[in-house]
């Protein structure tokens, strides 16, 4: 084939061919990248990617546009709608024309959006991460951390310049019941993809510092079609296991993201986050006021039956005396009754005794034996019991009844 063409000649070729071929309108479904946002009443400019779901890899891609007058009324309703807007990274299903331009190329012209394809994908995908926390065992881990009784130190997460913030702490400072509250603010990004990672060195940092007893998220203003910033995997695994209560106001009333899943208590708002702290601490000091009633109630009560006992004793300890001395007076007297009974049994004991020792002496009287015919024989005034130690010539005297004989050894002599 020996005829050239200009790249104008060949492109135009390619128009006639779209043209012909391609006249319809289709919708087709991808992720929007490389998104442009024009200024009030400009043309929406962008590309269109599709990516291989195993690899995330990008497989197909086209230049899509939208032109202003179309664009200003697709996107207050798919924003009304969905609550999004077009931004990098959303998955959208987009009504196109297909156009090709000798000197722009291929691309597709926006004709209309399908917000409910949008709100699948989110819903999806919020659904899948909390399936992913609940598979892992994490979903309600915060959720079942007890919430200490005294909220006093209370570590902030949120941007320095947010509204929401200034109205989080005048509600604390202004609080009806004069209760103070030590608040620390750790500022972090909470608009645009950068959300999770910010928050996440944010909850790094409140670790090193001083002991708090919660950690509040809060957003306060911007749009609802920042809230899916928040649904991320990483930053909701990071609060589900932090080792502190995290309470989230965020979004609106219709409004929930996978932090609100996650966290230990979730209100709408950072003014709704005020409030509960403060009613948890009013709740808390209504608890200790009840006590500190019943408490002194208890007390007042306790003195008043140790009153009326003191005073009962007043009245019979006086009749308690004098029945102990009575009955000590009474145990005397019996005492003394039972010695002198005692001391007379033992001394009719001991003269009876001396009674019979008596006449056992009387019985051994060696009078009543000389009667009864015996003799006493001493030698040098020893009663003579045995003959080895008389020697001849020492002389013995013999008594009898009737007197006295004297004799001297001649001769001993053993039977």
């Amino acid at each position: 084939m020996d005829e050239v063409l200009t790249l104008f000649e060949l492109n135009s070729l390619v128009h006639e061919v779209i043209e012909a071929n391609f006249d319809d309108e289709y919708w087709v479904t991808g992720e929007l990248s490389d998104v442009s946002t024009p200024a009030f009443g400009g043309h929406f400019y962008g590309e269109l990617v599709q990516k291989d779901e195993e690899e995330d890899r990008i497989i197909a891609r086209a230049r899509i546009t939208c032109w202003a007058r179309t664009y200003g009324l697709l996107r207050l309703r798919f924003q009304k709608e969905s609550g999004e807007t077009l931004r990098k990274g959303l998955q959208v299903k987009l009504l196109v024309q297909v156009n090709f331009h000798e000197q722009y190329g291929y691309s597709l012209n926006i004709l209309d959006i399908d917000s409910t394809f949008t709100l699948g994908d989110l819903a999806k995908r919020r659904r899948e991460i909390l399936q992913q926390l609940e598979k892992d065992g994490i979903l309600h881990d915060n959720q079942e951390l007890p919430l200490p009784r005294l909220l006093k130190r209370i570590a902030v997460i949120s941007s320095s310049t947010a509204a929401g913030y200034g109205d989080f702490c005048k509600q604390l400072e202004q609080n009806e019941y004069g209760f103070h509250f030590d608040v620390q603010l750790f500022p972090a990004v909470m608009q645009g993809e950068h959300v999770p990672e910010s928050i996440i060195s944010a909850l790094e940092s409140i670790l090193s510092e001083q002991p708090f007893d919660l950690v509040v998220i809060i957003r306060g203003g911007g749009a609802s079609s920042d809230l899916s910033d928040f649904d991320s995997y990483e930053l909701a695994a990071c609060i589900a296991q932090y080792p502190l209560p995290v309470l989230t106001g965020i979004g609106h009333e219709r409004d929930e993201t996978v932090l609100d899943f996650v966290a230990h208590t979730r209100v709408k708002t950072p003014t709704a986050a005020a409030a509960f702290i403060i009613e948890h601490q009013a709740e808390e000091a209504a608890l200790l006021d009840d006590l500190y009633l019943r408490i002194t109630h208890s007390a007042e009560e306790r003195i008043l039956r140790e009153e009326q006992r003191l005073e009962h004793q007043k009245t019979v300890l006086p009749l308690l005396f004098t029945n102990f001395i009575q009955r000590k007076q009474n145990g005397l007297q019996l005492l003394c009754q039972r010695l002198m009974n005692a001391g007379n049994q033992r001394l009719e004991r001991e003269q009876h005794r001396l009674e019979l020792m008596k006449q056992r002496l009387n019985s051994l009287d060696p009078k009543l034996l000389l009667k009864r015919g015996y003799t006493i024989t001493t030698c040098g005034g020893k009663i003579v019991r045995s003959i080895e130690r008389l020697a001849e010539g020492e002389v013995l005297t013999t008594q009898t009844e009737q007197g006295e004989i004297y004799s001297k050894v001649v001769l001993c002599k053993k039977n």
